[in-house]
């Protein structure tokens, strides 16, 4: 795996040795930003390396069946994987390459052009239409998703917005339009009924308003009109009131809307502290929907047991260490908004997962990150990760004297001295 994931970070980092079994980035001979994957966090690539290869073997071994029965061909669900791991690789490289400051200038018509494509998407016969939702294009034999685009194109817009207007996020008013505009974006995924992803972009949005410096006050009031709403909008749908009402219990419908989380315990129970073995699951014979997409952290327990699922929390956990580091280490407030983000999104949305498998809470249709089956998901999550990447070259390249800090809740901006061994105090702004 480490050598794997060497051979596909050479052409970021340049020169790799290694030194007391530790990976050591070089750097690249060229001083460009734009060129500014020297010094790449070896050990963040191999984590990601690591969980896409992963989610590759388990979306093949969850929906072979499933690809065989419905297709005739057993791979038909992990070629289609393949090809999105395959086109998220190079988005990664892409993004690893280019200076993360120039998606400043694209925030603004990337937001455009998001809101248009999640728009346009409605539109009968041109977007398609799965179990009662309307929110894929067709492009030939791929499926493209824009709700599973705009949670990444959402960061990058709302960490300029802020970075933009820093003296005003401490104000009502500055919140109030940032809210405004979060939920224009947030209301166009609920109409394609994406529930999952609108409570991504929101829960986002919320912690990158927190990082930039908003006053708790304000948080608070957001928080609670945030349940408010996502309470409403469980209350009056009848599908997602019922899985409400079972999800505490979910055997006790479990030939109704309590099926698929009474399966998926099944699932967990069958599987064990070693599981029932690699490929040997049951559940995945239709006996448990979704399983190779939303579900597939249950069939990671059932064929490799308790052993299997905790390591995976634990790759999500060590992802999310690294990315909290890149924020620290950020050259400016646009990079730390915008690694805090995008570590924000992708662990967040992989504890939700988690804890909608395992029954802590309803179902809400959040796939896995680099594991569940989908290209869009997929592609976009990689690329994110070529960001993050970027960005915590940059701060390497940068040193430890001239690393902007976040304040988690005064905004407060600093620098590094490793000469004081702490943060310079920054000015404090006025309320």
């Amino acid at each position: 795996m480490a050598a794997r994931a060497g051979k596909l970070t050479g052409d970021l980092a340049g020169k790799w040795r290694w030194r007391g079994g530790s990976r050591v980035a070089g750097a690249f001979a060229s001083a460009d930003r734009a060129a500014a994957a020297a010094g790449v966090d070896g050990w963040l690539m191999i984590i990601v390396v690591g969980l896409v290869g992963f989610g590759l073997v388990m979306v093949y071994s969850a929906s072979e069946a499933l690809g065989f029965l419905w297709f005739n061909d057993p791979n038909y669900f992990f070629a289609h994987q393949l090809i999105g791991a395959a086109l998220g690789a190079v988005g990664l490289v892409v993004a690893a390459r280019v200076d993360y400051h120039r998606l400043s200038r694209l925030a603004r018509p990337a937001m455009l052009l998001m809101l248009v494509m999640l728009v346009v998407v409605l539109i009968p016969h041109v977007g398609s239409r799965h179990f009662g939702a309307q929110r894929w294009f067709q492009v030939g034999p791929l499926s493209v998703q824009p709700s599973a685009i705009a949670v990444g194109v959402a960061i990058v817009f709302f960490s300029r917005w802020l970075t933009d207007r820093e003296g005003s996020v401490r104000t009502l008013r500055g919140v109030r339009d940032y809210v405004i505009v979060l939920a224009a974006l947030v209301g166009l995924v609920l109409a394609e009924r994406d529930f999952g992803s609108s409570i991504v972009i929101a829960a986002t949005a919320l912690i990158l308003l927190a990082l930039a410096g908003a006053r708790k006050r304000h948080l608070l009031l957001i928080l609670v009109g945030f349940g408010a709403s996502s309470f409403a909008l469980v209350a009056l749908v009848a599908y997602r009131a019922d899985r409400l009402a079972h999800f505490l219990n979910p055997c006790a419908a479990a030939l109704g809307s309590g099926f698929q989380n009474c399966q998926a315990l099944y699932a967990f129970g069958s599987g064990g502290i070693f599981g029932v073995g690699l490929g040997n699951s049951v559940q995945k014979y239709e006996w448990l929907p979704e399983a190779h997409t939303d579900f597939i952290f249950a069939i990671i327990g059932e064929e490799l047991g308790l052993i299997g699922t905790v390591a995976v929390l634990g790759a999500f956990l060590f992802l999310a260490w690294r990315g909290v580091r890149a924020s620290l280490r950020a050259p400016d407030r646009f990079g730390a908004l915008l690694a805090g983000g995008i570590t924000s999104w992708i662990c967040m949305q992989a504890f939700i997962n988690v804890m909608a498998v395992t029954g802590v809470i309803p179902t809400t249709g959040i796939p896995l990150p680099f594991i569940s089956y989908g290209g869009t998901s997929l592609a976009t999550t990689l690329v994110g990760m070529g960001i993050l990447l970027n960005i915590s070259a940059q701060g390497r390249r940068q040193g430890t004297t001239n690393r902007a800090h976040v304040d988690r809740w005064g905004g407060n901006w600093g620098t590094l001295d490793p000469g004081t061994g702490g943060r310079a105090r920054a000015s404090k702004r006025s309320a």
